[in-house]
């Protein structure tokens, strides 16, 4: 595991992130906490939560499992407030999540999406004021675009308002539309990059084919939102793709897909959600095979799957 200072920001985060959203969800409490331990065990320090995640139940069992292993001092914690980002707004749900957290501090609070209702600099004093009371580090955003998140920096440049030093977008073999704006933006501002969704909630997996087949309880049945980005016919031509590289280098798509994403340049963390321990281990292994002597293979596939 490799370890990355954050963007501007002195928080030290491990280049795989747990990302807690099936917590509480998809997969009870004591599995959540397994899955905890072993993601620990293996050098993962960043644990990426929300309020929004099962209604709370995420940071929920987040908490618990940080109190009982008496581990909130070695991990960089990590959620993010929704709903209207007002100034009253923002600090009431951090309040919330605090409780449900079992800490006193937040490490990054980040923005779930952008606000169009609210005027930014009201957002920015509900951040602002979190940070300057203690109960948050430092604050970023989550979906923001390159606009979005040049406006939220400008913002701070010009103003005494805390300065965003991370921004959490999807990226994966289907979705790539970051590296066109957004990661050079990132890369002039010092900001850190945690990308999420690395195996497109599933669909990369190669177990989703036209006929669009959903098996209940997965991701894209639990989120149908996400069968818009996936099952289309950019989708289905990149998995056939994978397909024909799976069977060329004997790798498993899942292998493929994540080392393609551990690879590239300007991600500082990759968020990986896991319904059990061998999701991690899955993981573990794309990432050391993404820095062994096969990585000019790995980057060849990569581009073969973008034309």
């Amino acid at each position: 595991m490799k370890y990355s200072s954050l963007g501007h920001s002195d928080l030290s985060v491990s280049s795989i992130g747990m990302g807690c959203v099936t917590f509480g969800r998809e997969i009870d409490a004591q599995s959540s906490l397994r899955i905890m331990d072993y993601a620990f065990e293996q050098g993962m320090t960043l644990f990426d939560t929300a309020e929004a995640y099962a209604q709370g139940a995420s940071e929920q069992v987040v908490g618990q499992w940080l109190n009982s292993r008496n581990r909130r001092e070695k991990i960089v914690l990590a959620t993010k407030v929704s709903g209207p980002l007002t100034r009253e707004r923002i600090v009431s749900s951090a309040e919330a999540s605090l409780k449900r957290l079992q800490t006193d501090r937040i490490d990054l609070l980040q923005t779930h999406v952008w606000d169009d209702a609210t005027p930014l600099e009201e957002t920015f004093e509900g951040l602002t004021t979190l940070v300057d009371q203690g109960k948050v580090r430092y604050i970023g955003c989550s979906n923001y675009d390159e606009l979005q998140l040049a406006a939220a920096l400008a913002l701070s440049d010009k103003s005494e308002f805390s300065r965003m030093v991370s921004v959490q977008p999807p990226y994966n073999l289907v979705q790539r539309g970051i590296e066109t704006e957004l990661l050079p933006l990132c890369g002039r501002e010092n900001i850190g990059v945690i990308s999420y969704s690395p195996l497109g909630a599933g669909f990369l997996t190669g177990k989703y084919r036209r006929e669009r087949a959903v098996s209940p309880g997965s991701r894209f049945d639990v989120i149908p939102g996400h069968q818009d980005i996936y099952f289309t016919e950019h989708g289905y031509r990149v998995l056939d793709q994978l397909d024909e590289s799976a069977e060329v280098t004997g790798q498993s798509h899942v292998q493929l897909a994540l080392s393609w994403i551990f690879g590239q340049p300007g991600v500082t963390s990759v968020l990986i959600g896991a319904r059990n321990t061998s999701q991690i281990d899955q993981a573990m292994n794309a990432f050391s095979s993404s820095t062994i002597s096969h990585k000019q293979l790995q980057h060849d596939i990569a581009t073969k799957l973008s034309e």
